[in-house]
């Protein structure tokens, strides 16, 4: 019996990619948990660094590869900060939602 293998094209990281991005996109448009929509728009930040990678390999460049090293530097600064704030609120607050907090504004 033979086995074929069977080798990823960039397409089928894009495909990938582009169904991450969706559903980080729904899930930030239809819960209104500040923490679980701040886990989708990381999961959209990731699909978007999946796709600079993926035409970084097909391009034969490494251009996309250095912007998502820069990208994931930024994300986990922004993780550190954006978390922080929302686990503070969260402990004071848990049941708010991402209504209650645009009262933060002042």
């Amino acid at each position: 019996m033979i086995l074929a293998t069977v080798t990823p094209t960039p397409t089928w990281y894009l495909i990938l990619a582009a169904l991450l991005f969706s559903i980080g996109a729904v899930g930030v448009l239809v819960r209104r948990n500040p923490l679980i929509m701040f886990m989708c728009i990381e999961l959209m930040l990731n699909a978007v660094n999946l796709t600079f990678v993926a035409m970084a390999k097909a391009l034969g460049d490494i251009g996309g590869q250095t912007t998502v090293f820069f990208v994931l530097v930024v994300a986990a600064a922004e993780v550190v900060v954006g978390l922080g704030i929302i686990v503070s609120i969260m402990r004071k607050r848990p049941d708010a939602t991402a209504d209650d907090l645009a009262e933060l504004k002042g």
